[in-house]
């Protein structure tokens, strides 16, 4: 592995980093070798971290602790940073791109042409399931590759679903490889692990957090050529991505459902607002067509 690439993941672990202050270090110098001399007072006056996060981030920076961490993680997944070959190209371009991606399984899967991302409620309805097990088959059978978020609900369909259809799936999660969110998923992130691939812009021991999964977000919606909303409130963390989708110009899939039912008033509020109602794969073939022949 480059020298560069083992410089980037040690800053990114290290405590008191940050996406922005690493964007910064790159831009002062690309090969990241000048943050190894820095002192507290080079980091409080040059890029205006406080005294305190400052220490904390030289001396974790250069401890022991740290390099044996990494060494660790280096033997439990791969390394992808935004330089190299198998970094998604989708990614590539949204704002605020993953400076470094921790890959689990099947890397190649990076490599493919066309996916899908797939998000919804996390208590889905039996029609909601019935909508998944409608739409996925031709996408599948289209060489298509499903991104979720591992999830329970809609993201944990989407996932099992294209696993027993055959086809082949991308979970991003909001943790690192050594944790399991939610636990009652484990059997699922394993198999993820060993016939797809897992992706993740934390390192293998850190925990889930709340605000990882915002984060995530815009690495799901980023992956995809579009996002199918399949059931969500109108007040409904979906949204989230959703926006995100919308800010990196990708398209925007909604599943209708009853006016009667909750779950379906996030998805109807879309279409009016100008997501594509779809009614079948049909319809997003149709839009992957257009999008292809741009």
């Amino acid at each position: 592995m480059e020298e560069r690439t083992l410089r980037l993941a040690l800053i990114h672990q290290t405590k008191g980093a940050s996406r922005v202050l690493l964007r910064q270090f790159l831009q002062f110098d690309p090969s990241l070798k000048f943050v190894f001399s820095l002192s507290v007072k080079d980091l409080t006056s040059n890029f205006k971290l406080s005294s305190k996060r400052a220490s904390t981030f030289v001396t974790h920076l250069h401890s022991v602790s740290n390099r044996k961490q990494l060494l660790t993680n280096l033997s439990e997944c791969a390394l992808l940073p935004f330089w190299h070959p198998n970094y998604p190209r989708s990614l590539r371009s949204i704002p605020d791109a993953p400076l470094l991606l921790y890959a689990k399984g099947d890397i190649k899967l990076l490599g493919k042409d066309s996916y899908l991302s797939i998000v919804g409620t996390r208590k889905c309805s039996n029609l909601a399931l019935a909508s998944v097990k409608k739409v996925l088959p031709p996408l599948l059978n289209e060489g298509f590759v499903i991104v979720s978020g591992m999830a329970e609900g809609i993201d944990s369909v989407a996932h099992e679903l294209t696993e027993d259809l055959g086809g082949k799936t991308i979970a991003v999660l909001g943790f690192g490889f050594q944790y399991c969110y939610p636990k009652v998923n484990k059997p699922l992130m394993q198999t993820l692990a060993h016939n797809h691939l897992l992706l993740s812009e934390y390192p293998p021991h850190i925990p889930p957090r709340k605000w990882h999964f915002p984060e995530r977000n815009r690495i799901i919606s980023g992956l995809g050529f579009g996002t199918l909303v399949v059931e969500a409130k109108e007040r409904s963390g979906t949204l989230i991505t959703v926006d995100q989708a919308l800010e990196q110009g990708r398209e925007v899939f909604a599943i209708p459902g009853s006016i009667l039912n909750d779950f379906s008033s996030g998805c109807n509020k879309m279409i009016q607002d100008g997501a594509k109602l779809v009614q079948n794969a049909h319809d997003i073939l149709e839009e992957w067509e257009v999008q292809k022949g741009k």
